[in-house]
């Protein structure tokens, strides 16, 4: 009997790590699918990438939504390598962390389609502070500094593209907030609607 158990607690945990190997995949090749937006700068652009993270969280909790966010972010690297020094790497991986760990958690509390919504909407706001903190404080000096540029170069950019984006504050909240703000609207919503029928399959073949 306890071989038995054993063996059924092994197969549950390999067809966890395939769903994960999965949703990872599926997240890195959305990666590959950019979409600007027109009120922010070229460097800012919008893809689903979060959808099938999301998903894989709302299945298997928060811990496998990082695990999908982090390996996402590994084999997009590996495949196309960085351009940002992998500044903008670190700042994808975080402010998708900063969206999909409340949404999870939310959720994982209990699992309805009520907190489904509101764990997103949760997740959404949370992203946007902390994508504005991290642009900020984190992304922005930093790759201003690893490519040997002035910050105003970056809200030069943000000002090409809205001429009320005068400084660091203004860039921040005209471009970079809006921008996330968006993406977790468009994810939370798209995740919202296919969450339900994709989970029908995990659970099939979880069994």
């Amino acid at each position: 009997m306890a071989n038995i158990d054993k063996r059924k607690d092994s197969s549950v945990k390999i067809r966890k790590l395939a769903f994960i190997g999965m949703f990872s995949a599926i997240a890195a090749v959305l990666m590959f699918l950019e979409f600007p937006l027109p009120f922010a700068p070229p460097f800012y652009k919008l893809d689903f990438s979060e959808i099938p993270v999301l998903i894989g969280t709302f299945s298997f909790g928060p811990v496998t939504g990082v695990v999908c966010e982090f390996v996402k972010i590994l084999v997009k690297t590996v495949i196309k390598g960085t351009s940002t020094a992998f500044v903008g790497e670190l700042a994808n991986f975080a402010i998708g962390c900063a969206f999909i760990i409340p949404a999870g958690i939310i959720y994982k509390l209990k699992k309805t389609r009520k907190n489904a919504l509101i764990g997103l909407c949760a997740g959404t706001l949370v992203m946007t502070l902390a994508g504005c903190f991290i642009n900020a404080y984190v992304m922005l000096p930093t790759y201003a500094a690893a490519f040997h540029m002035p910050i105003d170069a970056l809200v030069e950019m943000g000002t090409a593209v809205n001429k009320n984006v005068t400084n660091l504050f203004t860039f921040v909240m005209l471009c970079v907030a809006p921008f996330n703000l968006v993406k977790g609207i468009v994810d939370s919503l798209l995740t919202f609607f296919l969450y339900k029928h994709i989970s029908r399959l995990i659970k099939s073949a979880a069994r």
